[in-house]
C-alpha cells in the first residue's frame, strides 16, 4: 500500500465498479480514497429504501459480497423471500435475510432524518470499510429507461423485472440534480479522479448529470477504465446498449468517445487499443477474476494516471 499518494476519487456503480474500488482499497490507505456511488437505481420496495449500488460497493469493500454473484451478501439465506412468496407478496427483486437488515437500518435512519451519506458511513464503518463511501446525492434521482415507442420504465423494472431486454432509446434522469456537498468537496480535494469499469450510461452518467460535477471534473486529471473487453461487456447490458444508443459497435473506443474530453486517458484490455484514440491509452488485462487482479489493475491505473500529470 502506497501511503505517499494523494487523494483519489473513484466514480462507481455496479459489480465492476465495486470490484475496482476494492482493488483501489488494497493499494491506497483509507484516508486517501473516496468512492462516489451512483444512486440512480435506488428505489422503494417492501416499504424499504433500497440502494443497490451503494450496497454492492459496501459489501465488496467489506468482504461481505457474494463472490459468485458480485452482489448480495455472502452465505445469505432466503427465508424472508420464501415467506413473502407464500403470502402472495412481490418477489421479483431478491432480498436476502442479512441483506434485509441493511435496508431496514437505512430506511429507519432516513425516516428519522438522517442523511443517506450519514447512514451509509455508519453502516460502512460497522462492516469494517476504511475508505469513504459516498452516495452521489442525498435526494432521490431516479434513472428511467425510455424505449423505442417512447414509453418509460422504472430502472429496476427494466433491469431486473424485464432482465434488461427491451431495447433502450434513451436514458433519462429525474428528480433533483443537486450533488452531495461531500462529493463536491471530495472531488475538489482529489489529485486524481478515476472512472471505474462501470456502465457509462447507467452508473456513471447519473453522477455526471448532477449540477456542477462536470465543471469540477474539468479541473481534474480524469482516467477511465473500459468496461468493454473484446467488443463485449464483462457484465450487464452495456454490450447491447452501445449499438442501440449510438449505432456503433460496442468497443473501448465507443466508451472513450462517450466520455469525450472529460477524460485524459483510458485503461483498456490488451488488443482493444490501436489507432483512433485522441487520448493516451494503457493496455493491460482488465478482467478482475481475483483479489490480486483487482489490486494489480488498480495499481496499474494509478501508475498510468500519475504518468499523465
Amino acid at each position: 500500500m502506497n501511503s505517499n499518494r494523494g487523494a483519489v476519487v473513484a466514480l462507481s456503480g455496479g459489480v465492476g465498479g465495486a470490484r475496482f474500488a476494492d482493488g483501489l482499497g488494497g493499494v491506497l490507505s483509507g484516508d486517501r480514497l473516496t468512492v462516489v456511488v451512483n444512486t440512480g437505481d435506488d428505489f422503494e420496495h417492501w416499504g424499504l429504501w433500497i440502494s443497490p449500488d451503494l450496497d454492492t460497493v459496501m459489501y465488496t469493500l467489506s468482504g461481505e459480497a457474494n463472490p459468485a454473484l458480485g452482489w448480495g451478501v455472502r452465505d445469505d439465506t432466503g427465508n424472508a423471500m420464501e415467506m413473502m412468496e407464500k403470502l402472495g407478496g412481490e418477489t421479483w427483486f431478491t432480498l436476502g435475510d442479512r441483506d434485509l437488515a441493511v435496508h431496514l437500518r437505512r430506511t429507519a435512519a432516513l425516516k428519522s432524518g438522517e442523511s443517506l451519506s450519514a447512514v451509509t458511513r455508519s453502516m460502512s464503518r460497522a462492516l469494517g470499510v476504511e475508505c469513504e463511501v459516498l452516495p452521489m446525492t442525498e435526494a432521490p434521482r431516479p434513472t428511467r429507461i425510455e424505449l423505442r415507442d417512447g414509453t418509460r420504465m422504472e430502472f429496476q423494472e427494466w433491469f431486473v423485472g424485464a432482465r434488461a431486454q427491451p431495447e433502450v432509446s434513451r436514458v433519462v434522469f429525474e428528480g433533483a440534480d443537486e450533488v452531495s456537498p461531500e462529493v463536491s468537496s471530495a472531488i475538489e480535494a482529489a489529485e486524481i479522479v478515476l472512472i471505474t469499469p462501470s456502465n457509462p450510461y447507467l452508473s456513471i452518467d447519473p453522477i455526471l448529470s448532477l449540477n456542477g460535477v462536470r465543471d469540477l471534473l474539468a479541473q481534474k486529471l480524469v482516467v477511465a477504465v473500459s468496461p468493454i473487453v473484446g467488443g463485449k461487456a464483462v457484465k450487464g447490458p452495456l454490450g447491447a446498449m452501445i449499438p442501440a444508443l449510438t449505432g456503433k459497435p460496442a468497443s473501448a473506443r465507443a466508451v472513450a468517445e462517450h466520455y469525450g474530453n472529460l477524460i485524459d486517458g483510458i485503461v483498456l484490455e490488451v488488443g482493444d487499443g490501436g489507432a483512433g484514440f485522441d487520448i493516451p491509452v494503457w493496455e493491460t488485462n482488465t478482467v478482475m477474476r481475483s483479489g490480486d487482479d483487482r489490486r494489480r489493475l488498480a495499481e496499474e491505473t494509478l501508475i498510468f494516471a500519475e504518468s499523465l500529470r
